[in-house]
């Protein structure tokens, strides 16, 4: 049990894993699936997480460090800001808010991440709204190599949604993403959130 979780948040918890039982995840793997389940009550979520080898501890370690950590949309950051303050007061930057307005042919968010990536080219990205976010973050990895911490891209929708997730699968940096269409800023807060009380318990 965990001192930063509610006593409700463990009683969530001890339902999941009556719920879930045997599964194939790793300790770490599960203690982030089973916060994302907590945040959306869909259990699909344990068969959808996708861990590239070493990002649940490239993640651990970074978070420690009080390294940035690069939101794309002000929903992810408000999802996280109560913990990270409980634990290592991280800078948390939403890429939306770095732009007032859209470039020409982009979104705002896009447009804000792009300019995220110049100004932290090693933080923590968390990208949980926008797959333009993470089509952006992906392309200036491969042509302007700069090397995320870590990139957690779990955007949700229709369109781009699948083809943005491929992109980061094929990054050579750390990533945990989600299978399909399914994400969202509750999945992206809970993922980040559940890294943080391991990191904080590891320490």
């Amino acid at each position: 049990m965990s001192k930063l979780n509610h006593p409700i948040v463990e009683q969530s918890f001890a339902i999941i894993d009556r719920e879930v039982g045997k599964h194939q995840l790793n300790p770490q793997e599960y203690a982030l699936a089973r916060r994302v389940i907590h945040a959306t009550a869909d259990f699909e979520y344990l068969n959808l997480l996708c861990f590239s080898s070493g990002a649940i501890a490239a993640g651990i370690r970074h978070l420690q460090q009080g390294i940035p950590i690069v939101t794309d949309v002000t929903m992810v950051k408000q999802g996280i800001t109560s913990l990270v303050s409980q634990t290592f007061n991280n800078p948390i930057i939403s890429a939306v808010e770095q732009a007032k307005r859209a470039e020409a042919g982009k979104t705002r968010t896009e447009t804000g991440m792009l300019r995220c990536c110049s100004k932290y080219p090693q933080a923590i990205y968390l990208i949980g709204n926008a797959p333009t976010a993470l089509l952006a973050l992906c392309q200036e990895i491969t042509h302007s190599a700069i090397k995320p911490a870590l990139v957690i891209g779990v955007p949700v929708g229709f369109v781009a949604v699948i083809e943005a997730k491929q992109a980061l699968i094929e990054q050579d940096v750390p990533y945990i993403t989600i299978k399909g269409r399914k994400g969202g800023s509750p999945a992206a807060a809970a993922i980040l959130n559940a890294l943080l009380i391991l990191a904080a318990e590891m320490q």
